[in-house]
């Protein structure tokens, strides 16, 4: 089954599972993302305190997210008004004839890395070659291999084995010295360090700047959803702004809302500390869309096999929100997260 004829049963699948949610009266953003209310993406958690999207009149409804039904399905068949997807999720998407556009930028980092351990004998690519590095899971070989190429070297030069995601098994493994690196993410690093293991990331700079985790659109629904979506945007930045001038304040938000997370203490701040600035953006305009960024990722995913076609950015590139997302006064976000606080003490 081809890629298109795939999406197109998706939506089939998921129709036909869920019911279809009206978005007549705009009150109710239907999102799917990898994670139910979690620090991974404490923007929502923090707007909800906060009382951010009551005030843009938007009630947030999460959807399933452990669904084997690509994400992108739910958007294109009205399901869901926004889907979070991360670069490979898109593009193939659009090679596949999806009529999506990536609206906002949820994290302009890309969470993965390549760790060894602090004070170590390896602290370079080029320090691999020869030795055995392990991959949290299978999916991690792609970014191990662009890593090495761009630093001259191929994923050939190393012995992969993957080590799964169980964190006393990658702590073993490292500390062991079974395998001289790990190739994985921030949210394996949290647990590694919550461990006490310490890491330092050799990740190329070149491999940084990815957008991570975006918001995509139903390309048709763009200027029908407007108000509801650049509400809920504003709502998100404001919640995003409050961790650049008030960081303690979102974990005491995090402690309330996801307790589950924080059930050990150091997994918890190891994970705050992680995500942190991953949801920070680093453009002037949170959540902007970078037409350079997309630009200069894509050879190294066509390269790894990650995507089979370059896509011009220009077709599904939008900002036609971003203006609105950023229009808040950041002297009443910082004077309510005090008052937050003030009264959680």
């Amino acid at each position: 089954m081809n890629m298109i004829k795939g999406l197109l049963v998706s939506a089939t699948l998921v129709t036909s599972s869920l019911p279809v949610v009206s978005f007549a009266q705009e009150t109710t953003v239907n999102m799917i993302n990898p994670l139910p209310r979690s620090t991974v993406f404490y923007p929502l958690v923090v707007g909800e305190a906060l009382g951010y999207f009551a005030d843009e009149g938007i009630k947030v409804n999460l959807l399933p997210s452990d669904t084997s039904i690509p994400y992108v399905a739910f958007i294109q068949n009205g399901q869901a008004d926004l889907s979070m997807l991360d670069p490979n999720e898109t593009i193939n998407a659009l090679n596949a004839g999806a009529e999506i556009s990536t609206v906002y930028e949820v994290m302009q980092n890309a969470p993965e890395g390549v760790a060894v351990l602090s004070g170590g004998t390896y602290k370079t690519m080029s320090d691999l070659i020869g030795t055995t590095v392990g991959l949290v899971s299978d999916r991690d070989r792609a970014f191990l291999q662009a890593a090495l190429d761009v630093t001259g070297h191929s994923i050939d030069d190393v012995n992969t084995v993957v080590l799964g995601e169980s964190g006393p098994t990658l702590a073993a493994a490292i500390r062991d010295g079974k395998v001289s690196a790990i190739s994985g993410s921030v949210f394996d690093w949290a647990g590694l360090q919550a461990a006490g293991i310490a890491l330092d990331l050799i990740t190329p700079d070149e491999l940084l700047a990815s957008p991570a985790n975006t918001f995509a659109i139903n390309t048709n629904m763009i200027e029908e959803k407007r108000a509801a979506m650049e509400g809920f945007l504003r709502a998100w930045s404001k919640g995003m702004y409050v961790s650049m001038v008030n960081p303690a304040v979102v974990e005491t938000m995090l402690r309330q809302a996801v307790p589950e997370e924080w059930e050990d203490e150091a997994s918890g701040l190891s994970l705050l500390a992680g995500v942190l600035p991953m949801n920070i953006s680093t453009t002037p305009r949170l959540g902007d869309v970078q037409s350079q960024v997309w630009t200069d990722i894509q050879p190294r995913m066509l390269t790894s096999g990650a995507i089979e076609k370059i896509v011009d950015v220009s077709t599904f590139l939008n900002d036609t929100y971003i203006a609105a997302a950023n229009d808040f006064d950041k002297a009443k976000v910082e004077a309510d997260a005090a008052a937050w606080a003030k009264s959680n003490k």
